[in-house]
């Protein structure tokens, strides 16, 4: 009976509902087929050979301490905060310290750079005097000789898309970190399929009960297929193609290739322009470390920013922040990842982010317009912003910040009004010609026309000391102590005026030595010895020492009538400074790729040194310049004890005020002008010197000692005479002679002079001979 009745209400219901059915299967056929052809060719296409654009991250030189290095506190301070060290105490976790009576307890990050791994450290280092006095490994106790700082990182190298990333393997993330996410963000991930129906039928029931799509039902699998294929507005046909995008990539691809591009594409913040994407970038982001190196309750915030990292951004929403990394903390303990009270204790800490973001952009311009004309010749632009390398360069954040302050404050001080008053220095390693430090402009953070790399200007009697090094170069004609004509000179010139030199202080000062002529700056003696010499060896010696320099050799050179850019005069210096050795500026020490492999090195190397005695000569006169000399107001100014070899220099009407000076371990030139070239106002003494001071008033460096033992060596000379005499004999100066062209002469205090006793004694004997045969 039942079926009599219900076979002929299913014949019914077929003969009417067959045709809708076909028609509607081939509806779906027709349009299903094309629609998951066109979805798997996206996902094929978008997801089996997914790359990124990854920027190249710049880092400064690591800081090397060494037992007896100059260095005081506030320069450790400075260098410890330019790599994102914290204080605290204990000190266990990497990149942490402690301060306490001049004694620095340092916990050291491991890094890589050209040199191979340096793993991480626990170091005491103990100050004494602005010197390190004791270094030790706490862990063993051992003393060490010396031992490295992990770089700062100065600066990122972005392409078009501006985004930072770090990326990272699956193998490479903690589980603790994995175990965490999938807890609190899709704890289905291994059963489902790219859609979790239960997930799905909540987010229904909550979007029903509230009355609009108020919560997703999204497993990480439709997270990933919006970050990379769709955007996130709420709209009922994006939800169905993120969910076909999704069944396609579950059925191409396995877990762990999903769960690791989640891992390297997961949005996570923004600053300014940089879009933070990838939990290896956050976690630098936001706690300045590696992922392997955060703890519990920061890997419960990084999870935890993932629902809405503009909603729980911790540096702008600490309180929501706060709550959200405590619910997961909570979420993390029901799960069994950590217990109870560890989880207690941890609500109790604060979130331990790092202030600002650690993600510089281009902190220092002039510098990094150096650091990309020396990669220019070994990387094209789009490898620099996509390849993902890591640029290991020489600068010294805390020479930098003593530079930039010492042209940004020191500038304001020189007159009452200094608007359109610019300056430049560059500052090296006096060995090794490593820049440490570059400033383009009175505003160093401005990018801009690099005034350090890019303004010639006349350098004025900064050329003085290469006019003197070929001379002394010459030691059978001139030593320091040659007589030179500082009186009027008159040249000739066809077809133009004669050229009268005159000193600055319009004065003439008749017949002076070699070294009192170049550490006062005579200019009338200076041309007569140039014009003696030659013009164009002056010329060629320039040409030598800087790369692509063209001097013209005309007799105005010798009063540095040459443009030149305070770039090329720091390496003119740096042969000076490098005790006679060619030595190559340079900025970048290495080059590694993404896994750590070193694809460049940089290496400084000196030359065979042609001319070191020579150029010790001019050192020591340029000493005396700042003893007795032009740059004697040093000794005022509290730098005395660095015995500094300095040179000044202005240009014609004070438009240019050039100070070039180098201690026994830094070398600095300073140019101060106006880019109109209008009269700046100020002679070199008075002008860039100044802020050349305000460098090393701060920065600590090593006394310039110079290497006279052996060749050149001192004597005691007279210099009225110019014979040899004794130390306590009235006006008797130590002066360095190179090997075998001392005076042979010598004469005593009270003027009794040997050759004149020899002559008088033995001459006399000799014409008696020849007189009667």
């Amino acid at each position: 009976m039942w079926s009599s009745k219900i076979l002929p209400a299913l014949k019914f219901l077929y003969r009417w509902l067959r045709t809708p059915a076909l028609v509607a299967l081939g509806i779906a056929v027709g349009f299903g087929v094309p629609y998951f052809w066109h979805i798997d060719r996206l996902v094929r296409a978008g997801f089996s050979n997914l790359t990124y654009e990854l920027p190249s991250r710049v880092y400064a030189r690591p800081l090397r301490l060494e037992r007896g290095q100059r260095i005081d506190a506030a320069t450790l301070k400075l260098e410890l905060a330019a790599s994102r060290y914290a204080e605290a105490d204990p000190v266990t976790e990497p990149g942490t310290y402690a301060e306490r009576d001049q004694t620095f307890d340092i916990a050291t990050r491991e890094f890589v750079d050209g040199d191979g791994r340096h793993r991480a450290a626990r170091l005491q280092v103990v100050l004494n005097r602005g010197r390190v006095a004791r270094l030790t490994e706490i862990g063993s106790k051992t003393d060490l000789e010396s031992a490295l700082i992990d770089p700062a990182r100065i600066a990122t190298l972005y392409g078009k898309s501006r985004q930072e990333r770090r990326l990272v393997r699956l193998d490479e993330v903690p589980p603790l970190f994995v175990q965490t996410l999938l807890a609190v963000e899709d704890q289905n991930f291994h059963n489902h399929y790219g859609v979790d129906p239960k997930g799905l039928l909540r987010a229904l029931w909550v979007n029903a009960s509230s009355g609009e799509l108020s919560q997703g039902g999204s497993t990480l699998t439709q997270q990933l297929v919006r970050n990379l294929f769709l955007d996130r507005r709420k709209k009922l046909a994006r939800k169905l193609n993120e969910m076909a995008i999704a069944l396609t990539i579950e059925y191409r691809y396995d877990k762990n290739k999903i769960l690791e591009a989640y891992l390297n594409e997961v949005y996570l913040g923004q600053m300014g322009a940089q879009a933070v994407h990838g939990i290896g970038a956050g976690a630098e982001f936001y706690f300045g470390r590696d992922l392997n190196a955060l703890k519990p309750q920061e890997i419960a915030l990084l999870v935890g920013i993932i629902k809405g990292p503009s909603s729980y951004d911790p540096r702008r929403e600490p309180v929501a922040a706060m709550k959200r990394r405590n619910l997961v903390l909570l979420e993390m303990s029901q799960a069994g990842l950590i217990s109870t009270l560890d989880a207690a204790a941890m609500r109790r800490q604060g979130l331990g982010i790092v202030g600002g973001g650690a993600l510089p952009q281009n902190r220092y311009p002039a510098f990094m317009g150096l650091v990309r004309a020396q990669l220019a010749s070994d990387f094209d632009s789009r490898s620099l912003a996509s390849e993902g390398l890591s640029i290991y360069t020489t600068l010294a954040p805390s020479t930098q910040k003593f530079a930039e302050r010492a042209v940004s404050e020191k500038i304001k001080t020189l007159a009452k009004d200094t608007s359109g008053l610019e300056a430049a220095m560059v500052v090296t390693h006096a060995a090794t010609g490593s820049v440490e430090a570059m400033v383009g402009g009175r505003n160093p953070d401005e990018p801009g026309f690099n005034r350090a790399m890019d303004a010639a200007r006349p350098i004025g009697s900064l050329v003085k000391p290469f006019v003197y090094l070929v001379a002394l170069a010459q030691p059978d004609r001139y030593s320091l102590i040659t007589p030179l004509d500082d009186s009027e000179y008159v040249l000739k010139q066809r077809g133009a005026p004669d050229w009268r030199p005159r000193n600055s202080d319009n004065l003439e000062h008749g017949i002076v030595s070699l070294m009192d002529s170049l550490a006062r700056s005579y200019n009338i003696a200076t041309v007569r010895l140039g014009m003696e010499l030659d013009v164009n060896k002056v010329r060629r010696v320039l040409e030598a020492l800087i790369p692509g320099a063209k001097v013209s050799p005309h007799p105005s050179l010798l009063l540095g009538a040459t443009e030149l850019s305070p770039l090329q005069v720091t390496q003119a210096y740096q042969y000076l400074a490098a005790d006679g050795h060619l030595v190559a500026l340079n900025s970048v020490r290495a080059v590694i790729d993404p896994r750590g492999r070193p694809l460049t090195r940089y290496s400084s190397e000196q030359s065979a040194g042609d001319l070191v005695q020579a150029s010790r000569l001019v050192t020591f006169a340029l000493q005396e310049a700042g003893r007795s000399g032009t740059a004697s107001a040093l000794i005022g100014l509290g730098l005395g004890d660095l015995e500094a070899a300095g040179k000044t220099g202005t240009s014609d009407d004070r438009r240019d005020s050039w100070f070039a000076g180098y201690t026994g371990s830094h070398l600095a030139v300073v140019w101060l002008g106006r880019d109109n070239n209008d009269k700046a106002g100020f002679y070199g003494s008075t002008g860039a010197m100044r802020l050349w001071a305000g460098l090393f008033e701060k920065l600590p460096t090593e006394p310039l000692r110079l290497d006279l033992g052996h060749d050149p060596a001192v004597y005691w000379v007279d210099p009225a005479s110019q014979r040899l005499t004794q130390p306590d004999c009235e006006g008797a100066k130590p002066i360095p002679f190179i090997r075998d062209y001392q005076p042979i002469d010598f004469a005593n205090c009270d003027g009794f002079q040997f050759s004149d006793w020899w002559r008088e004694r033995f001459g006399r004997e000799q014409e008696d001979e020849d007189e009667h045969g």
